[in-house]
């Protein structure tokens, strides 16, 4: 009988909560990336639980017991529990009664078979007993030890249910599968015929599930294998993957922490339009692919930005980081230029001073920030 140990499971808030309905003589159970997490040794982020009881009784039993409830997804059977702060999505079983490739139309089920088939891969139907015992109704474990990222039972029905599945196949086998021996290939067969779907979705969880999956520690395998299925040519136009490969390497090598859009900018393509990142986002790119020398983007945007630039380019040329540049843009972003407009004033104001501070900055730079404030001024 396989069992998991963990803190959060032992802890009081969630045997607090699996207590309201146990002790009420409904089922409870740990479903999700919570177990998958938990029995990989990987961190655990969101408690979602799956019982037979009606939300509207999830409710009730909570608010009985002085607990906070929120109705997050009461229509579709989904209230969150807090307890000691710590939030607990429960869900009662379902089972889908319509798709259209985007959403789906669901009843309450009674059992956790049911359940577990409307979920997309065998390793998230996995569900754990409030004392830790494994239910295995699909045979996922075979699946996770192994690290095989499988659909359930039909790769080509679960894609239909919600072509999203597609961007999250890629993304689960990019964190989770084992990258020698490739994807599945029934799943990966699959997503070659169904990306066309791909085009219902909206680009919002479209850039959501691109991020994830490339904030992973490897994704170039793949986004390797998304590229071969045209999935990655539909969501973004023009990208390839051979410059991400060597990034990735190169991060590896130079101790870089993973980031979604360093890489991003190392596929190509538009990413600006064809997806939908925040104003952050699109400015930490833009600010890697700016047509500036890298000393001045690093004073101008900081050390991140600029050995950011430093390892892109040095992946699409297919050589090494180097250290001596490193130095440079870490000097450089350490720089504060030693003339401000207070030195050029009461002599110049307005658009000219705004020309003649911008000007010696620019004197200050090629030279390597050498010169003094006298020198800038001389």
């Amino acid at each position: 009988m396989t069992r998991i140990a963990a803190s959060w499971l032992a802890g009081d808030a969630a045997q607090r909560v699996c207590g309201l309905l146990t002790d009420a003589d409904y089922q409870v159970w740990f479903v999700g990336g919570c177990v998958r997490n938990a029995l990989m040794g990987q961190p655990v982020a969101d408690l979602d639980l799956s019982t037979n009881a009606l939300p509207q009784k999830v409710m009730e039993l909570a608010q009985a017991a002085g607990l906070k409830v929120i109705p997050t997804g009461i229509d579709h059977g989904t209230v969150t529990v807090v307890a000691d702060d710590i939030p607990f999505e429960i869900t009662t079983f379902r089972r889908d009664v319509a798709t259209d490739g985007r959403r789906a139309t669901v009843a309450y089920a009674d059992n956790m078979v049911d359940d577990a088939r409307r979920r997309d891969f065998s390793m998230n139907a996995l569900y754990a007993a409030p004392d830790g015992t494994i239910s295995d109704p699909l045979g996922g474990l075979t699946d996770l030890e192994v690290r095989r990222i499988r659909f359930i039972e039909n790769a080509d029905a679960r894609i239909k249910e919600d072509y999203l599945r597609i961007l999250r196949f890629f993304r689960f086998n990019a964190w989770y599968g084992d990258p020698a021996e490739g994807p599945d290939a029934d799943g990966l067969a699959a997503c070659a015929a169904n990306i066309e779907g791909l085009k219902s979705l909206s680009v919002e969880r479209i850039t959501s599930e691109l991020l994830k999956l490339l904030s992973a520690p490897d994704p170039a395998p793949a986004m390797a294998s998304m590229a071969t299925t045209g999935a990655l040519a539909q969501i973004l136009p023009g990208a390839v993957t051979t410059t991400l490969t060597v990034l990735v390497h190169l991060e590896q090598q130079a101790d870089l922490v993973a980031d979604p859009i360093r890489r991003l900018a190392a596929l190509g393509g538009d990413p600006v339009s064809a997806l939908r990142l925040s104003k952050a986002q699109m400015a930490h790119l833009g600010q890697i692919s700016r047509d500036l020398p890298d000393a001045e983007a690093a004073y101008r945007y900081g050390g991140k930005v600029g050995l950011d630039r430093l390892a892109v380019m040095a992946a699409s040329l297919g050589q090494q980081i180097d250290p001596d540049a490193v130095q440079a843009v870490k000097h450089a972003a350490d720089q504060t230029c030693p003339l401000v407009a207070a030195d050029l004033m009461p002599k110049l104001k307005g658009p000219a001073l705004g020309k003649a501070l911008k000007q010696a900055e620019l004197r200050w730079i090629e030279s390597g920030f050498t010169l003094t404030k006298a020198d800038l001024l001389g």
